[in-house]
């Protein structure tokens, strides 16, 4: 039978999501242990997308096949019981065989986090960028609408990213901020490595006047990443959320499972 589930994590102490050859802290590597402990055999996963080192996600969707019996909440439950306090799964979910957490997906969300004041936080440094230079939320705003569509993404793509093609249509953009944090939401069918980080790179430039909104729409158009700006930290990058087809049946990062009285 296949399920699927939703992994919430701190991704501060992990080397990323992927399973590495190396003797490193993994996202995935935690996960398939819990899972197989709880299974009682080896249980790969796959999953939505990969993270980097440091990145957070409050909705990643995996996918995982087993025979053997347990209800959802003791899929959730026993899992949980086995994974330190930095990842838990949220819900999991019978779903069709036909299900796949990556090629099934309609769209990824997420989330990245600034904190602009002069001094950083000692208490959210880790889920959070700082910048202290003050922003210019309107500026950042109007620059990143030229983002929305279809596009090549070449100037915001990692040196190393193995993706075929840059090109990504981007659904949905918004920016808002109170007091001294600041934050976007972006969803997209699909993002490139680093793409998101290297969008709050340039934006952050735009919000303290260092280059002007049109600058993004210049970027587009040259489809050169040493023309672009920085990679902001991972620490303020959350994958918030991922969709998919209504005949799946799959939880929204807008809907949650209660397993209150199971």
């Amino acid at each position: 039978m296949r399920y699927a589930a939703c992994v919430e994590y701190d991704g501060s102490a992990f080397s990323g999501w992927q399973t590495q050859k190396h003797d490193v802290r993994t996202v995935q590597e935690v996960v398939e242990a819990a899972l197989s402990k709880v299974a009682n055999r080896p249980t790969p996963i796959i999953t939505a997308g990969r993270t980097d080192a440091a990145v957070h996600a409050t909705h990643q969707v995996i996918h995982f096949d087993s025979d053997v019996e347990r209800s959802e909440f003791a899929w959730c439950r026993g899992t949980n019981r086995f994974l330190d306090r930095d990842v838990r799964l949220r819900w999991v979910v019978p779903v069709d065989e036909e299900f796949h957490a990556r090629f099934s997906a309609l769209s990824r969300s997420y989330r990245f986090i600034i904190y602009n004041a002069p001094i950083q936080s000692a208490l959210h440094r880790r889920y959070v960028s700082h910048e202290y230079r003050a922003l210019d939320t309107d500026s950042m705003s109007h620059a990143a609408q030229a983002l929305l569509g279809e596009h090549d993404f070449s100037s915001f793509r990692a040196a190393g990213c193995q993706a075929h093609s840059p090109v990504r249509t981007m659904h949905q953009f918004s920016l808002n901020s109170t007091g001294p944090w600041i934050w976007f939401d972006v969803t997209a069918n699909a993002f490139l490595q680093h793409m998101v980080r290297n969008i709050a790179g340039c934006l952050i430039e735009v919000g303290c006047a260092k280059r002007k909104p049109d600058w993004i729409d210049y970027l587009l158009d040259v489809k050169d990443r040493t023309k672009g700006g920085i990679t902001a930290p991972p620490n303020g990058l959350y994958l918030a959320g991922v969709e998919y087809p209504e005949q799946f049946v799959v939880p929204s990062k807008h809907q949650n499972i209660a397993y209150w009285g199971d």
